[in-house]
């Protein structure tokens, strides 16, 4: 005998019926009423010609044949919600973007840019990453990363996103702020430093100073954290302009004297060149880029 279509919502209805051992209750969970679900199974057994329940005055119960078809009936059923949730997941992940870079940009140069990405991609999902060490693009990994670098990664396709450059600064209530004139005079406050390529040796050669004994008293693996210290008035710290922008906004940190030092590397928006950027990622790539201030 061939299912039929129209035997689906019957199918449908004793499945939850031989599942609950009751008919109000298959009713509750399908939206219909309890007459409905006994018309939908009287249905059923007319057309298989046995009965799939016994009726007695305290409910019904599963037949031989109603516990051998309610057993197939609820895998094939199971099976189906398996698999409906699977494609359901995987229309969602069309829409999910995984982005990585470095914290200090995502907490000062990323985040207070996403209202205008939200604003015009509200249907995309950014998952991001702020790992230090640089993250593997395979087939589990990112979509798109902001690298700070050279500009060319093996296996990652590059697209120039903002120089930048470096200067000295501290909170101004750090002693010894006043009395600076020149920036030989920075080498006598408390210095603060971090893990980056270019440090207060270049930026003091860079300006004219040599022959100061340099030893900061503070290296922090992490740009911002430098730039949190020097704003609690630790010490002076040497900032990149795109990281440091809100904190001079806000005065919580100000500049020092001396020239700017330009920076070695740039920043970069990167993805895997192996494998044409999906919808979703190529719109976070070309907001990304549209975020260049050249």
């Amino acid at each position: 005998m061939a299912l039929r279509s129209d035997l689906l919502p019957a199918l449908a209805a004793f499945e939850s019926a031989a599942r609950h051992q009751n008919f109000a209750h298959a009713a509750e969970e399908l939206h219909l009423t309890a007459s409905a679900v006994s018309h939908h199974v009287r249905k059923l057994e007319a057309r298989l010609g046995v009965a799939l329940f016994q009726r007695h005055a305290r409910g019904v119960s599963l037949t031989a044949e109603g516990r051998l078809l309610a057993d197939t009936a609820g895998g094939a059923i199971n099976d189906i919600d398996v698999v409906m949730r699977d494609l359901h997941r995987h229309r969602d992940d069309r829409h999910v973007v995984r982005l990585t870079t470095l914290h200090s940009l995502a907490y000062t140069w990323l985040i207070p840019r996403l209202p205008s990405f939200i604003d015009a991609h509200p249907d995309i999902r950014l998952r991001i990453d702020t790992e230090i060490s640089l993250t593997r693009f395979d087939d589990s990994g990112p979509d798109v990363g902001i690298r700070h670098g050279p500009g060319h990664w093996p296996g990652l396709a590059a697209i120039r996103l903002m120089d930048e450059s470096l200067f000295p600064v501290a909170n101004a209530t750090l002693a010894g702020r006043a009395e600076l004139h020149a920036p030989a005079d920075i080498a006598r406050l408390p210095l603060i430093g971090d893990l980056s390529h270019q440090g207060w040796h270049d930026w003091f050669r860079a300006n004219g100073v040599h022959g100061v004994a340099l030893d900061p008293q503070l290296v922090f693996s992490d740009a911002t954290d430098a730039l949190r210290a020097a704003a609690q008035g630790l010490g002076a710290t040497l900032a990149r302009e795109r990281i440091v922008a809100p904190w001079l906004a806000s005065g919580q940190l100000q500049r020092l004297p001396g020239e700017a030092l330009p920076g070695r590397y740039a920043y970069h928006v990167v993805y895997p060149s192996h494998r044409k950027p999906r919808a979703a990622v190529r719109c976070v790539i070309d907001w990304l880029t549209a975020q260049s201030p050249e």
